[in-house]
Formats: structure tokens, C-alpha cells, sequence
């Protein structure tokens, strides 16, 4: 309950409360903020008020009207720097709408999930589900989502210096908020302490077969020779391994298990190994240490530690699960929850690492690195200019799902459409220009246009036109013609009716005959849109198709000009566009570079 003052004046926790609200319905409505809503919720979280509704809603049409005077880019900035729990709340109510309940909560005081990456690469669209779900699960229960990075393989998936910076900016683009960070690497010593009690407990051994002599053994079911070694010569082996003793391939740890178990691969695996890191150093600890522990040996290990409850990740982890309830039997340890995802495609475009690097490496100069807008990491998708809340939305829409789900390019462009519509401006380019000339325009000199129809805060912007020799020169978009022919007349969009007086291979020729949309309206004229030879800019738009990276050429209007690196906006009848930056050519003349969306 508020307490009311007798003067009826509203605390200052509620005037927050109101900003907030406004900023949030603005930022949710491409800018525009509407009294009702924001009246609506404050009245529904304190019903308290409605006694004083009339002081409410004075200051709520202030707020709402100071608010809708911002530019979007800034409402967003206050709503996200200034009431992130508003944020928090859409997002937990939309995953309370779409994500089942996590099994087996109630024995926990607190849920503990982790997204735990391999720093070998940027992470995809496909990596972005566990990530997401585990984040969204811990808000759901007030829980914790930990942040691991995965990288004891310093030969075969050799961790990328820039990929730990890479993956937490592409988490945090995502909204995705870790409470715990570990980097399994800097853990080494923990590793060591849990190997040795397992050889203590007799649940491990140090293996000194070839790989090809326990491979033989192993398909016959018959155990190791090393395997009943007493704990205390283990020990002395296992720190044989840790000195530098041994060369890689000489020696293993491997951890007991069924050595009549249906898969052979889950038979006495491989928990340590040797690591020449004298010839394959880490990135991070360098040569420091020889001994690495496996992935199985490493997250089972982990996910114990880090008191993690509920585990979401793909379902060809499946048999990772098996090995690893193993070494949780060995140790009395009890292992988490767990939720097997199905695979993840985003069809026509790569989603897989290992795809993505050959490609790259094996094409130089073809791609830009990983954030090419041809891939389906994350990077590549903030780079083509897809919302952090259109990856949300698709992923929260597939949910938890054991079997594979695909994603069409479609799915995502619809959504992010819907997303961005309403607050991104909308200019006019023509992609096949030919020269229209206008006899009999009578001014005036500048044509003012709206940024966007049905956005009235974005504003509008001036362009210039003018008579030359006794025309008026305009480009129109060659493909436009044969509507045109069909009819005889045109409107020019937001300026004027034109007559079409002849249509050669070259110059065109039209006749002023009004600025009336009723008129052009009344005769059903097609609209066409147009762009001044005074300003236009150049504007290439590379439009990507699956591997395929094709360049569109096009006149567009001056306005682009003024369009920051970064900017989005929507080319009329062709689709969104992200700009990605400007160039000049020998002649000194302003191109515009930027990257095709969607329509």
C-alpha cells in the first residue's frame, strides 16, 4: 500500500513508477506512448490510488507527453539505464506464457543452471537456446544462471583469445544476465584434487596401453591391465602425468565404469590426458600445465561444485549424461537434472563451427570472419541488424523440445519486421534509375515528406527540387514503366500527379498537372517513388543468399546521407536495410554501403 499525504500528492514512487510505465509503453509502440495503458497498469499494481485517479492522470498526460517528445533511441536508453525491473518483468512473463516447468524444483533451495561454451569459436543461433533457456528458468524461480567457459582442449579445440570477450558482449546483447563466471582453465587444481580421490576410492586408474592395445581389449570385455592397480602407485602415476613425464599418447586416466555396457565408447573413458602445450600452448595459462582433464571429466566435475540443479543442453549430450553419473556413483555425489534439446537449424544458412571456420579458412578474403552476415552466429545476426528480442522471441517459440526444430529465415524476419516497423524511418531509392523530366512544375523548391506514415515522432525531412532549362529532373525506377505506360498518369509519392508525355529508351518526358492526392486517389494513379539528381547518394545494398553475397546498386535520396553506421531503415517496396558505413570513389562522390534484412 502507498501511503497518501493529505495533500494528495503523489509519492515520488509512484511518479517513477509512472516514467517507467511510459517509457516502456513508448519503447513497446515504436515511440508513441498512449495515457490509457500507462493509467491502466499504475491503478492495477495500486488499486490505493483510484481515489485521487484525477491528480493520476493529470501527471500521467505530462509524463506520457514528455516522454513521446524523446527520440525512441533515447526512451530506450532510460527504460533499459533506468528501470531494468520493468524489462524483467515482460521477460519473465513471457517465459512463464511459453516455457513448461522445470522438473524437481522443490528439493533445492535455489535453481542453478549454467550455459557453459567452448571459447574455440563465437557462439550461433543454435548455442544461443541453452543459453537463453537457462537464463530465463533462473529468472523464473529466482534463480542463478552461471556463465562457463569451457576450455581444458588446448590442441584440438584451441581456444580463441577474443571468443571469451565475444561471447559474454554477444550474452549481454542478448539481455542474458549471469550471476557466476568460471573459467575452467583457471580451475586446474580443483581437477587434480577430485582425480586423486577417485583413485583413492579405486573408481579411477592411470591406463599405460596404447591406444590400439586397449581398443583390442576393450572389444573383447576384458579389463585394462592397469585397472586394479593399488590407489597409492596410481597416485604416483597420475603425478608422473602432471610433471611432464610422460608424451602425449604414453599415458591416460581413465575412469571405471561397465565394462560390459552396450556403447563401447562409455566403457572406462578417458577423463585425462596429455597435452604437449610446450607445442600447443593456452591462450590463458599457457604451458603451465600437461595434465587436461576431458570434457566429461571437467563438466561433471563442475556441475557439482557449482551446485548447478537443472542442466539444459543438446540432446547429443545424451551419452555424456551416462558416462558422467559414473563418476557422480564413485564420489556419492547427486547428479542434476536434465534437459535434452533438440538440434537447432536456422535453414539456408550455417550454423556449425567447425562449417564456418573451413569456410573461411579455406576461401580467403571471401568472408569477413565470423560475424559475416552469410553465417548464423550471433554476431552475424546483430551484424545483418536482427533485435535482440526477434532471437528472444524465436527461441522462447521453440521452447524445450527434445526433437530437431528448424527455423526458416522467414520466422525471423517477421518478427523482427514487426519489431522495428513503427520506429524505423522510411526512405525511397530506385534501383534501375531513369531520368524523368516535368514540364509545367510551378513549385515550390523543397518537398517535405514523412519519415514514416504512421509515426508522426520520427518527423519528416526536406528534399530539394528544382527547375532546370524549364524541367523539373527526377529518377524513377525503370521497372515502374510499364504500370505507368498503362495508365498515362502517375503520382510521385508525397509530391505531385504527373501526365506522361513520352517514354523512349532515354530521357523521359511528363507533364505537371497537380500536388491533389484526392485527385490521384480518385483516378487510382499508381504511386511511384522518386529521388532528385541535386543530393542522391549512391547506395550499394549486399543482399545475402545462403553462401551467395550479391551487390544491388541504387540512387537514393539525400536524406541517407544524414544515417548514422549502424542505422537501420526501410527502403519503400524493397525491404530493410542496415547501414554499415560510407566510402567515397576516385570522383570524390559519397557511396552509402549497406547490408540487406528483409522485406
Amino acid at each position: 500500500m502507498v501511503a497518501l499525504s493529505d495533500e494528495h500528492e503523489l509519492p515520488a514512487g509512484i511518479r517513477r513508477l509512472v516514467r517507467g510505465l511510459a517509457l516502456k509503453n513508448a519503447y513497446e509502440h515504436g515511440g508513441r506512448a498512449v495515457e490509457g495503458p500507462v493509467m491502466s497498469a499504475v491503478l492495477g499494481e495500486h488499486p490505493e490510488l483510484r481515489p485521487l485517479a484525477r491528480a493520476l492522470a493529470t501527471y500521467v498526460s505530462q509524463t506520457v507527453k514528455e516522454v513521446n517528445s524523446l527520440p525512441l533511441s533515447e526512451q530506450e536508453r532510460l527504460l533499459t539505464s533506468e528501470f531494468p525491473e520493468l524489462l524483467r518483468r515482460r521477460g519473465e512473463r513471457e517465459a512463464r506464457k511459453t516455457l513448461p516447468p522445470l522438473p524437481n524444483v522443490d528439493p533445492h533451495r535455489t535453481v542453478r543452471t549454467r550455459f557453459a561454451p567452448n571459447p574455440d569459436f563465437y557462439i550461433h543461433l543454435g548455442n544461443v537456446r541453452p543459453a537463453l533457456l537457462s537464463y530465463e528458468y533462473a529468472r523464473m524461480y529466482g534463480g542463478v544462471m552461471i556463465l562457463r567457459f569451457e576450455d581444458t582442449d588446448p590442441r584440438i579445440k584451441v581456444p580463441l583469445p577474443e571468443a571469451y570477450d565475444q561471447i559474454r558482449e554477444d550474452l549481454r546483447w542478448l539481455g542474458i544476465e549471469w550471476g557466476e563466471e568460471y573459467v575452467q582453465s583457471l580451475r586446474m587444481s580443483l581437477y587434480y584434487e577430485v582425480a586423486e580421490e577417485l583413485l583413492r576410492k579405486g573408481g579411477a586408474y592411470v591406463d599405460l596401453c596404447s591406444q590400439s592395445e586397449f581398443k583390442k581389449l576393450k572389444l573383447r570385455r576384458v579389463a585394462c591391465p592397469h585397472r586394479n592397480t593399488d590407489p597409492d602407485t596410481s597416485l604416483e602415476l597420475f603425478d608422473k602425468m602432471r610433471s611432464g613425464h610422460f608424451e602425449e599418447g604414453e599415458v591416460v586416466l581413465r575412469l571405471k565404469t561397465d565394462l560390459n555396457h552396450a556403447d563401447l565408447s562409455v566403457v572406462d573413458w578417458v577423463a585425462f590426458r596429455v597435452i604437449d602445450t610446450d607445442s600447443h600452448p593456452h591462450p590463458l595459462v599457457g604451458s603451465k600445465y600437461v595434465a587436461w582433464p576431458t570434457y566429461n571429466f571437467a563438466a561433471g566435475v563442475d556441475d557439482h561444485l557449482m551446485g548447478v540443479t537443472h542442466i539444459l543442453r543438446g540432446r547429443e549430450h545424451s551419452l555424456n549424461t551416462v558416462k558422467q553419473r559414473y563418476m557422480y556413483q564413485h564420489l556419492g555425489w547427486v547428479y542434476p537434472e536434465v534437459l535434452n534439446l533438440g538440434r537447432l537449424n536456422l535453414e539456408g544458412i550455417i550454423l556449425s563451427k567447425s562449417r564456418i571456420k573451413e569456410l573461411i579458412s579455406s576461401r580467403p578474403g571471401e568472408f569477413s570472419g565470423p560475424s559475416d552476415v552469410r553465417f548464423g552466429t550471433v554476431a552475424s545476426l546483430r551484424n545483418r541488424g536482427i533485435e535482440p528480442q526477434t532471437v528472444r522471441e524465436v527461441i522462447l517459440e521453440v521452447g524445450v523440445k527434445l526433437s530437431d526444430a528448424s527455423i526458416n529465415w522467414d520466422n525471423i524476419a517477421a518478427i523482427n519486421r514487426k519489431l522495428i516497423d513503427r520506429s524505423t524511418k522510411r526512405l525511397m531509392c530506385v534501383f534501375n534509375p531513369v531520368e524523368l523530366r516535368i514540364k509545367n512544375y510551378t513549385g515550390p523548391s523543397k518537398v517535405t515528406l514523412s519519415n514514416h506514415p504512421e509515426n508522426p515522432s520520427l518527423g519528416g525531412r526536406e528534399v530539394p527540387v528544382s527547375v532546370i532549362n524549364g524541367y523539373l529532373p527526377v529518377y524513377i525506377d525503370r521497372g515502374d514503366l510499364e504500370e505507368v505506360k498503362a495508365v498515362g498518369s502517375f503520382r510521385l509519392m508525397e509530391f505531385c500527379n504527373v501526365r506522361l508525355i513520352e517514354a523512349g529508351e532515354g530521357v523521359l518526358l511528363g507533364e505537371f498537372v497537380g500536388k491533389d492526392l484526392k485527385q490521384a486517389k480518385d483516378l487510382k494513379l499508381p504511386i511511384i517513388q522518386w529521388v532528385p539528381p541535386k543530393g542522391c547518394v549512391r547506395l550499394n545494398v549486399l543482399v545475402p543468399r545462403e553462401l551467395d553475397l550479391t551487390v544491388v546498386q541504387g540512387l537514393s535520396e539525400p536524406a541517407v546521407r544524414d544515417l548514422r553506421p549502424g542505422e537501420k531503415v526501410q527502403l519503400v517496396r524493397f525491404g530493410f536495410v542496415k547501414i554499415h558505413g560510407f566510402s567515397r570513389d576516385e570522383h570524390d562522390e559519397l557511396i552509402a554501403e549497406a547490408v540487406y534484412m528483409h522485406g
